[in-house]
């Protein structure tokens, strides 16, 4: 009876043996399973596990423009180009010798004012300074034919002629044939100045063209008293001086020296037909 209880023990043995290892096997089964579960997408992972891996774009090399490209286009400028410059902005050119010869106007004009001293005159203009002569005739002209001149005194009166019989002359010339002029009548002007002398009223061309630092009217109201005021001397007219600051100087007064407190004046007479007059100089 031994021996068979001994071999009992054994099979008996055997078959505990033989379930562990079935055992064994079907747990290594489960927990290969559960694992490759743990590692499944979206299941949690710990920093020891190791970075994951993530899909990102890869950026441009160059970021797109917000806008489609356009073309390209001049840049404004930020300042407003500059606009060129009236005539009356550049310097006029101001020939200091001319050829010497005169080209008289052509131009005519009828009688103005109603004094009874009719005083006839032509326009001559010195060839070589750029200046036209029946331009400047219509200058004079206008400036005897204004109310404010001299044919408000009631004695004088003026006409524009271009031939025959005349009074006297209104010669533009350059500063240094104005000088030879004016100095045949013992006068010194310096390549500046102008002067009447004889029959001639000598304007230098350099104050027509460019009027004077002293006056701040316009130019052509600078030429205005160049005429009222060698025309003054012509007919009879001495010099005269500020009569008091802040007053009109007179046309007899040699602005271009100075104004001496009185305002910048072209005319002898006001709108009201008042000689503006001063103390006399000589």
């Amino acid at each position: 009876m031994r021996a068979t209880h001994r071999s009992s023990r054994r099979a008996a043995r055997r078959r505990r043996q033989r379930a562990v290892v079935l055992g064994c096997a079907a747990l290594l089964v489960a927990l290969g399973a559960g694992g490759y579960a743990a590692l499944a997408p979206g299941s949690a992972r710990t920093a020891s596990e190791g970075p994951t891996t993530q899909a990102r774009a890869v950026p441009p090399l160059t970021e797109p423009s917000a806008e489609p490209s356009a073309a390209p286009r001049s840049v404004e400028p930020s300042v407003e180009p500059s606009v060129a410059p009236p005539s009356s902005a550049a310097p006029p050119t101001v020939v200091e010798h001319g050829d010497g010869s005169f080209t008289a106007a052509t131009a005519t004009g009828g009688r103005v004012g109603t004094g009874s001293v009719l005083r006839r005159y032509r326009v001559e203009v010195e060839d070589g300074t750029g200046i036209d002569p029946n331009t400047a005739a219509a200058a004079v002209q206008a400036v005897l034919s204004d109310p404010r001149s001299w044919t408000t005194d009631g004695r004088d009166s003026f006409q524009l002629v271009s031939s025959g019989s005349y009074d006297f002359t209104v010669k533009i010339a350059s500063p240094d044939t104005a000088d030879a002029i004016c100095a045949t009548g013992g006068l010194d002007t310096r390549g500046e100045v102008n002067c009447d002398v004889g029959k001639q009223v000598v304007v230098n061309s350099r104050r027509w063209l460019t009027g004077s630092p002293q006056f701040d009217g316009s130019l052509d109201d600078y030429r205005a008293l160049i005429v009222n005021h060698e025309v003054g001397h012509r007919i009879g007219h001495g010099h005269e001086t500020c009569p008091g600051p802040g007053r009109p100087a007179p046309a007899m007064m040699q602005q271009i020296y100075g104004l001496k407190g009185c305002t910048a004046n072209a005319w002898p007479y006001d709108a009201n037909g008042t000689y503006l007059r001063g103390p006399s100089v000589p």
